[in-house]
């Protein structure tokens, strides 16, 4: 069953990035969504983060390690995070919990930087995840190459 909702999460990204070939943020947390695993109250933080990415202004994925990820769900709008250059996650003796710990937004221009909270944790099924991200490249390079053609004729 998770696979078929996969598969259609997959199909309705592809058919909202043909137009444009980027996934829009909201596409992506949708595909991120299904990857994720049921709500944990934290982790396991080791000091700096491996990598993120925002998913629209109330979810972003954070890389504790290469093949370790966490989905955050915020508790609201966090002003400016599809443009920060960079994030901090507040954590408490090398844990990040969901509703007590926070994620600050850098760079975004001068002035005071809001905290946004974090509402949730769940865990990403990374392997999955790449998975479905490399079909749905594959899928839009095949899409490309079919209008492509299409216009030669």
């Amino acid at each position: 069953m998770k696979n078929l909702f996969v598969a259609l999460i997959a199909a309705a990204a592809l058919a909202g990035c043909a137009t444009t070939g980027k996934l829009s943020s909201g596409e992506r947390l949708e595909l991120y969504k299904a990857h994720a695993g049921e709500p944990v109250k934290d982790f396991q933080y080791f000091g700096s983060l491996n990598g993120w990415t925002e998913l629209g202004d109330s979810a972003l994925a954070v890389w504790t390690r290469p093949n370790q990820a966490w989905l955050l769900d915020l508790g609201g709008p966090c002003l400016d995070l599809s443009y920060a250059p960079a994030i901090t996650v507040t954590n408490m003796m090398g844990r990040v919990s969901a509703r007590f710990d926070r994620v600050i937004v850098h760079g975004s221009g001068p002035g005071p930087h809001i905290p946004c909270r974090i509402d949730s944790i769940r865990p990403l099924d990374v392997k999955a995840l790449r998975a479905s991200e490399k079909e749905l490249r594959e899928a839009k390079i095949t899409e490309r190459a079919a209008e492509q053609g299409s216009e030669a004729d």
